[in-house]
């Protein structure tokens, strides 16, 4: 399969593409398979640039329909999920992060001193939440005003010259929202900033939707990552699921994908159902937020990104702000104090790029009426223009 079918496939899967956009933040999501949700504003504007959806309909999909549910998952990563996939991600991807969270903070319970056995401590501790979260949702502070044991704080590495104490509830917290047992629910401030009200699963949806077990779960997300992102090598779904290889060959055959060479002859996977080859599309353009899967979906991005990934993505691989063109990323973005979205040019845009990347970097203007969103992930492509100014 050739680069040019590979970025066909993305500009369609991905819903950027003229023709193919999603017709609600529901479907924008599910195209994705899920959106990358650290930063709460990159699911707002993940989804807008896929359907054109407003403010209030992200909200609304989040916190009031409740049909896309923030979870805790791949690469200790929080990511918006369509509801129906949470038992397949609870039972694979995410337990696998929620027991390595626990044994982590039992670990470091044990080294500060807190308590002799610190699977004991986190196991008790994490039902006192819960048992507290039953009465009503509360903020981290509102949780930690209530239960002592989480002001206490440990240092993670005792004894070092580095690092230093840091607060335990953020880390009994991740705990639980990895093992699905909380979830983060309605936003304690507004859309750009992570301060959720925690809420007991059962509360949030109205019931436990259960688990997969691990090998049923693996295979039903690399079933819907296929379709998504396919073709897709065994490295980019060993990162993308923060799994093992044998997780992911089981995954692979459960699925029965089917083997195709990539351009560079690299082996790579499609679902079976998905063989016939994607037309070509029209040129098309897009700005996209920090974190996106497009920009972050695969391990080996060189069909897309070029030799561009010093500029745009950090050094420990978070992908910034990006600009894109006809299935290519073409630089950055950034903003003005006012507001205004400005594109940031990699190098020289190609002629016909020029336009529709200025309108699209309006309509995203017009759609943020003077919100400033400031990424930590920004790229040194944007910061260095940003110094500039």
């Amino acid at each position: 399969m050739s680069d040019a079918e590979r970025r066909a496939r993305l500009a369609t899967r991905h819903a950027l593409a003229p023709g193919h956009r999603a017709g609600s933040v529901e479907a924008a999501v599910a195209a994705m398979t899920c959106l990358h949700a650290t930063e709460p504003a990159s699911v707002h504007l993940s989804a807008h640039a896929r359907s054109g959806a407003t403010r209030e309909d992200v909200h609304r999909a989040l916190y009031e329909d409740r049909s896309v549910v923030l979870q805790l998952a791949m690469r200790r990563t929080v990511f918006a999920f369509p509801r129906d996939l949470l038992p397949a991600v609870r039972g694979s991807a995410a337990a696998r992060v929620a027991a390595q969270l626990a044994a982590r903070l039992a670990k470091e319970v044990e080294a500060n001193g807190l308590a002799d056995d610190g699977k004991a401590w986190v196991a008790g501790t994490c039902e006192d939440v819960r048992a507290r979260l039953r009465e009503a949702p509360a903020t981290t502070q509102q949780l930690r005003e209530a239960l002592p044991a989480l002001a206490l704080r440990i240092d993670p590495s005792p004894g070092k010259t580095y690092g230093g104490e840091i607060p335990v509830a953020p880390r009994v917290l991740s705990v639980l929202a990895a093992d699905g047992s909380v979830l983060r629910g309605m936003p304690a401030a507004g859309w750009k900033v992570s301060r959720p009200t925690w809420t007991i699963v059962e509360e949030w949806l109205g019931a436990d939707p259960g688990s997969l077990d691990a090998g049923a779960g693996y295979a039903e997300l690399v079933r819907r990552w296929l379709w998504s992102f396919g073709p897709g090598t065994e490295a980019d779904l060993v990162w993308w699921l923060g799994a093992t290889k044998g997780a992911v060959r089981a995954a692979l055959a459960d699925v029965g994908a089917v083997g195709v060479a990539l351009e560079d002859g690299e082996p790579a996977w499609l679902r079976p159902d998905d063989t016939d080859e994607v037309a070509p599309v029209e040129p098309w353009a897009a700005v996209l937020p920090a974190l996106d899967p497009t920009t972050m979906g695969w391990k080996g991005r060189g069909f897309h990104l070029g030799d561009l990934g010093p500029q745009l993505f950090d050094r420990n691989g978070n992908g910034g702000p990006t600009a894109w063109w006809d299935g290519h990323v073409v630089g950055g973005w950034t903003q003005d104090d006012d507001g205004t979205v400005v594109v940031v040019p990699a190098g020289t845009l190609p002629r016909a790029a020029r336009k529709p990347l200025a309108a699209e970097a309006e309509r995203l203007t017009a759609w943020l009426h003077g919100d400033v969103v400031r990424t930590i992930y920004q790229s040194p492509l944007a910061r260095a223009h940003d110094g500039a100014r």
